[in-house]
């Protein structure tokens, strides 16, 4: 095997290091940091097979009050039962069920 070479910086050199900082105490053990749960699919757990666009207050659940659509990150709900409450809220509003977007005050 080779011997190994270890190279040194002729005279550029780094800026030394600022005086010794204070060393920061360590978090005690019983306590945690912000710890998220895990969001369930609301619609999968009422084990509603469908989403019907007629029960619209529970698709108004998922839309602001503006009118806009709640994502799937912020709702929980699964990719399947986004999609049906996204085509049962246009559905809505086009039957004018629900609204497009509320008036500015």
């Amino acid at each position: 095997m080779s011997e190994e070479t270890k190279v040194t910086p002729t005279t550029e050199t780094a800026p030394a290091a600022p005086a010794a900082r204070a060393e920061r105490p360590a978090r005690p053990f019983g306590k945690k940091r912000f710890e998220s749960r895990r969001k369930v699919c609301k619609v999968c757990a009422e084990k509603i097979d469908n989403v019907d666009y007629k029960n619209f207050q529970f698709v108004k659940s998922f839309t602001m009050e503006s009118g806009k659509i709640l994502s799937r990150r912020i709702t929980g709900t699964c990719a399947k039962h986004q999609r049906q409450i996204t085509k049962a809220i246009k559905r809505d509003r086009n039957l004018a069920i629900l609204p497009y977007s509320l008036p500015k005050k």
